[in-house]
């Protein structure tokens, strides 16, 4: 099939809400970065690690609360309200004149984030369910996010020529509320039936998925590689080219489109990739390339040669990123989506809580080349961390044995479900007593109730 997914409305719709808010947040990342330069000076990178920290105790802890419970809410005016939240409290950014302000209102800010961008993501899949599609869909908001990285910072970096960086906040607020009228224009799909789990056993069945399923484990080692090498450009770039080179505001925003660039040519070539080779292999050499341009940060470049390692660390990532949603799907069954979605969000922005503190303390307190140098190394040893953990063979189904087992829960009859009704059980999905007899066979296997660990060996 070789249609596009933009022929569907209800994703053309929420791809350009995607677009427009991803714009308006990349205003609000140089316009912080600036602000905190203006506050803290030489120790903004510091400032800023400790921000991005809060941002990330807000994704770690908030979205796959929210992710849980996203089956069973009204997606559509989830969404919005959390846009309408996000566009307030980024009009009270220019206002901020203290330390302390900042890490509040980040903090607050994307505790609302948190909640809309696992449910966002977990949608996609409910809405563009052929594969190709689906993959042109990933790679279209891969792109989204390149884009933002190359244009957010080059436009900054023309508005502040002409105006305070304090507007560029007001700019955030205003896409958020259009991302939010986007949203309204658009059905999308309802909430799913879950009888009987609770609040606290759906937040922990994403991770058990995730955290028990061999290939996501080596994903996870590819978030702490992204989250080290990501961390440095982010929170040290602002120091590197103020302080260090000596350089102005300009040249902050031009660097960091110098990654947006690296971004979003790699985004453009990986769907015609992953039609030769899988995802693993395109994924540790994306890890390679952004080890080996943080690491090369410690021959002290020039401007010049900073943008080209900023390239590299963009094309590296994005090769690393793009891919992750094949890999969620293929791990879990459909009602399991929102969870395990919910689980990578928080994993990988785990991997960034660590990051971000670690690279602004050992850039303001030890300096900016010592800390490419630590910040590559932790990116090197996670990408040889998921080589290992990541089996290079993957069979489409796997031998594995069941011993009896009697439980009840909400089910569809399949290959795991053939048993006798007497009447009173009501339409599927139902849950009733039922007896599961031992057995031994193949198929495709992902980690539900009837498979709680993945089999030994065949890892």
């Amino acid at each position: 099939m070789n249609a596009s997914p933009l022929q569907d409305r209800r994703y053309r719709h929420l791809f350009s809400a995607q677009v427009i808010s991803l714009f308006g947040t990349g205003l609000t990342t140089v316009a912080l970065a600036l602000l905190a330069h203006q506050i803290a000076g030489g120790r903004a990178g510091e400032v800023l690690g400790i921000a991005l920290a809060l941002k990330m105790v807000a994704y770690v802890f908030v979205a796959p609360l929210i992710g849980s419970y996203a089956r069973q809410l009204p997606r559509r005016t989830l969404l919005v309200s959390l846009d309408l939240l996000r566009a307030a409290a980024v009009l009270t950014l220019p206002f901020i004149t203290t330390v302390w302000q900042i890490y509040c209102l980040v903090f607050l800010l994307n505790l609302f984030s948190a909640g809309f961008t696992p449910v966002f993501q977990a949608t996609i899949p409910d809405i563009i369910r052929d594969r190709q599609q689906y993959d042109r869909a990933l790679s279209l908001s891969r792109l989204a996010y390149d884009l933002e990285n190359l244009l957010s910072p080059t436009i900054a970096a023309m508005l502040i020529a002409v105006i305070s960086f304090d507007a560029l906040f007001v700019f955030n607020a205003i896409a958020f509320v259009a991302s939010a009228v986007l949203v309204v224009s658009v059905v999308l799909p309802g909430p799913s039936p879950d009888q009987e789990s609770t609040f606290w056993h759906r937040a922990k069945k994403g991770m058990t998925i995730y955290l028990r399923t061999p290939r996501l484990q080596g994903l996870l080692a590819l978030c702490l590689a992204v989250a080290a090498v990501g961390s440095m450009q982010i929170v040290n770039t602002v120091v590197y080219v103020r302080t260090y080179l000596g350089l102005d505001d300009t040249w902050v925003a031009i660097a960091l489109a110098a990654a947006g660039g690296g971004s979003m040519s790699a985004a453009l070539l990986i769907p015609r990739a992953l039609q030769k080779v899988s995802e693993r292999p395109l994924m540790l050499v994306g890890g390679a390339v952004m080890a080996a341009g943080v690491m090369l940060g410690t021959l002290q470049p020039d401007i010049a040669g900073l943008m080209v390692l900023w390239f590299l660390i963009g094309f590296g990532s994005s090769l690393v990123q793009t891919p992750v949603g094949r890999l969620l799907i293929r791990s879990c069954h459909e009602p399991d989506r929102p969870a395990v979605f919910a689980a990578q969000f928080s994993l990988s922005h785990a991997c960034w809580l660590l990051a971000y503190p670690l690279a602004g303390w050992i850039g303001a307190n030890v300096g900016q080349i010592p800390a490419f140098g630590v910040m590559g190394a932790i990116a090197l040893v996670s990408v040889l961390a998921a080589l290992a953990l990541w089996p290079a063979r993957e069979p489409d189904t796997l031998e594995h044995a069941h011993e009896a087992l009697d439980h009840r829960h909400l089910h569809y009859h399949d290959e795991h479900h053939q048993h006798e009704h007497e009447g009173w059980e009501g339409p599927e999905p139902h849950s009733h007593p039922h007896r599961h007899a031992p057995v031994k066979h193949r198929h495709r296997l992902v980690i539900d109730e009837h498979h709680p660990h993945w089999p030994v060996r065949e890892r």
